[in-house]
């Protein structure tokens, strides 16, 4: 899916925000370790991901050319920031209604807006592709996320008190999100 729009951040600085291509594949690549070396409230540690730079075009090819996924990428000054995607849940007639949502931003561009820029991306991205449900998990302690997420609209379904477990035995408890999408 393709996406491209360009903000003002908080502090007046320019972002664009658009979908992520093959050219893109290292930037995300780093970025992707970056984020997750930050902070403890994303799904994998660094160097958890074994995907390759040709796996990842790969993937950013894929994402690009569907009408069910997208992967968008805000840059500001020409460095990537952040990214936002969401993918199907699955493609059986049952849970074809239902996109997961995920994203992942640079501690050093945080508090400037992008993450509502990024979610309100997807979400306009998840009414396009036709879902009636975007859905996401997110670290009970992430209480900014949580925040951000409510304004917009997501409900909590359920949480999981043990959802992730952190290096060092600690249970982090996820709470599950959702956004209906339908009028």
């Amino acid at each position: 899916m393709k996406y491209e729009k360009t903000i003002f951040l908080k502090n007046d600085s320019e972002c664009l925000l658009r979908s992520a291509g093959a050219d893109d594949a290292q930037a995300v690549l780093d970025v992707f370790q970056l984020t997750h070396a930050q902070t403890e409230y994303l799904l994998t540690y660094p160097g958890e991901s074994s995907f390759t730079l040709s796996q990842e075009q790969q993937f950013l090819a894929g994402q690009e050319e569907s009408g069910k996924a997208v992967e968008i990428c805000a840059f500001v000054g020409g460095q990537l920031a952040g990214t936002a995607g969401f993918e199907p849940v699955g493609t059986l007639e049952k849970v074809r209604h239902r996109a997961d949502f995920g994203i992942a931003i640079d501690r050093a561009f945080w508090r400037r807006g992008i993450g509502r820029a990024l979610t309100e991306a997807c979400i306009q991205c998840a009414r396009q592709a036709g879902y009636s449900q975007l859905e996401l998990n997110v670290v009970a302690e992430n209480t900014g996320a949580i925040a951000l997420y409510r304004s917009l609209g997501f409900t909590e379904y359920g949480r999981n008190s043990r959802g992730f477990r952190a290096r060092g035995g600690r249970w982090q408890e996820l709470v599950l999100m959702r956004l209906e999408l339908e009028p």
